[in-house]
């Protein structure tokens, strides 16, 4: 799969990048979804949308403006043929189903497809921004996160405790250990990361799944 060269929010980036194609609008979120350009296949370019109002941002490497920033606060840059509008036209775009995929991080995710990551309880947060207009509205939810928290604990739950993002609109959980889709009969664990064998995967992984055969004759 991915080069054991990469360091785990690479390795991520890297797999999530191989799930876009030539010409899909994304959105992707702060921190390690913003990662994800830097891998996209040959031949494969997509159009970045941003819901604090652009469509058609450029990569955050290079000639950046750092009067345009993505929604993280991030300088960034805008591609010919890109365009700046209000709030309400953005959140249209989102709302009105035509962003193609939306790359999100997680705090947790569970066996039903539902994604925690805008709060702890009793700490101080900003809000949760567009996240829940964007796991609602886009086409594809990838949550791309890392599989177990600081304290070794899984992030791959049978049911989340957080406050919910969303309920049941996570399409797609890519980890540095696993690629996990979630269906309507629960998750399917469909790849292991390089070099990660799949008793690993079932020690860090709370949430029962169930594993796609070909897996099992590699």
């Amino acid at each position: 799969m991915v080069s054991t060269q990469l360091n785990t929010k690479q390795m991520i980036a890297a797999r999530v990048a191989k799930e876009m194609n030539d010409g899909d609008v994304v959105n992707l979120g702060i921190g390690l979804p913003t990662m994800v350009p830097s891998f996209l296949p040959p031949g494969v370019n997509v159009i970045l949308q941003s819901e604090n109002g652009y469509i058609g941002l450029g990569p955050l490497e290079g000639d950046v403006d750092p009067d345009l920033v993505n929604a993280g606060g991030q300088p960034a840059s805008i591609l010919p043929g890109g365009a700046f509008f209000d709030s309400l036209f953005s959140f249209e775009l989102i709302r009105g189903g035509h962003i193609d995929v939306t790359v999100l991080g997680g705090l947790e995710v569970d066996e039903k497809g539902n994604l925690a990551n805008w709060m702890v309880p009793g700490k101080m947060v900003p809000g949760m921004g567009g996240a829940m207009d964007l796991v609602t509205g886009a086409k594809k939810v990838i949550v791309a996160m890392e599989h177990t928290a600081k304290s070794g604990s899984s992030k791959v739950l049978e049911q989340c405790r957080l406050p919910l993002t969303g309920k049941g609109v996570v399409d797609l959980i890519v980890t540095e250990l696993a690629v996990f889709r979630v269906t309507e009969d629960g998750l399917i664990l469909e790849e292991l990361q390089d070099g990660v064998d799949l008793k690993t995967v079932e020690e860090k992984t709370e949430a029962f799944f169930k594993i796609n055969p070909a897996i099992l004759v590699k």
